[in-house]
């Protein structure tokens, strides 16, 4: 979507209304035919797993007893990680999408769906193409229906008819999109449980960047946001999620996205005006290090259940 439609992100294209969803029809159908040829050519020699791996944040309905909130919530979800796994899990786009995007594309006249269809032969080859599902998750915020008034330009943000919002007192250590919501990462592992029938799990992406440069390396609100969202994914392990591996975003801080090299996620700090790039452990580091060694907490009484 920042690729291919507001072109925020590499390659820059500002196709609005499509570019996002004609790329994301690409991306799918490519995975799926890696997956089929190390499966047909070297599965059986070598044993691995070809996976996926979706970053999503999680959709929490403003008023959870409002229906058209649970339904914005759920809008959010299948447009954010339906978008790619229901395709992969379930054969095709999430109905939701397929409903609304469609509903809207007739709105403006045109004869098709922006959001391209996948043939028979095609659902077929793309349904079960993952031996694990990576996640990425960083954020939750509160979902809400919002109605687009009909717009001849419709974009990817317009087609939800939903609107983000974000709890002032949630910590925000970070950049401005991302605020410490540990619960979301368990309400966001249990429905890919249900809805995605318990697949194997690998969180490839957990993590906070600091918003202020901490010269003494003192990043407590990095070590807060790791004990947060790691205690959620051991409470998803108790409610029979299959969370097989975690990744901390990121062992190094590094060039990240458009905004360089200012957003660092590391528990390392790098020198970067240095020409030797030296590295120093962040207070994160040391902490990160005994949750390895002891496979957990370290303190039975860091645990909330």
């Amino acid at each position: 979507e920042k690729g291919y439609e507001t072109g925020e992100h590499a390659p820059g294209l500002k196709l609005g209304g499509c570019g996002a969803y004609k790329a994301a029809h690409h991306i799918i159908k490519t995975h799926a035919k890696v997956w089929h040829s190390y499966n047909n050519t070297w599965r059986s020699e070598q044993q691995g797993m070809v996976g996926i791996s979706l970053t999503s944040g999680w959709g929490e309905p403003v008023d959870p007893h409002s229906q058209t909130d649970r339904d914005a919530a759920e809008r959010y979800i299948q447009f954010h990680l339906g978008w790619f796994a229901n395709p992969i899990y379930k054969g095709d786009y999430p109905e939701v999408m397929k409903n609304y995007v469609g509903r809207k594309s007739a709105q403006q006249g045109l004869g098709t769906s922006r959001l391209p269809t996948f043939s028979v032969q095609e659902k077929t080859y793309i349904k079960g193409t993952s031996d694990f599902l990576g996640i990425g998750h960083f954020t939750t915020h509160y979902v809400l229906q919002k109605s687009f008034p009909f717009l001849q330009v419709s974009s990817y943000h317009t087609d939800r008819d939903l609107a983000e919002l974000v709890d002032p007192k949630w910590p925000a250590p970070g950049p401005k999109w991302l605020y410490s919501v540990p619960w979301g990462f368990r309400r966001l592992l249990n429905f890919i449980k249900t809805q995605y029938g318990n697949p194997l799990i690998y969180v490839t992406e957990n993590g906070v960047s600091e918003k202020v440069q901490c010269t003494q390396l003192c990043d407590e609100w990095r070590i807060e946001y790791l004990k947060g969202y790691i205690n959620e994914i051991l409470k998803a392990l108790n409610d029979g999620v299959n969370v097989k591996g975690y990744t901390a975003w990121s062992l190094l801080d590094k060039f990240e996205w458009n905004k360089g090299f200012s957003e660092r996620f590391g528990f390392y700090h790098i020198d970067f005006k240095n020409k030797n790039k030296p590295r120093y452990p962040k207070a994160s580091a040391d902490y990160y290090k005994k949750i390895i060694s002891a496979n957990g907490f370290p303190n039975s009484r860091e645990v909330m259940t």
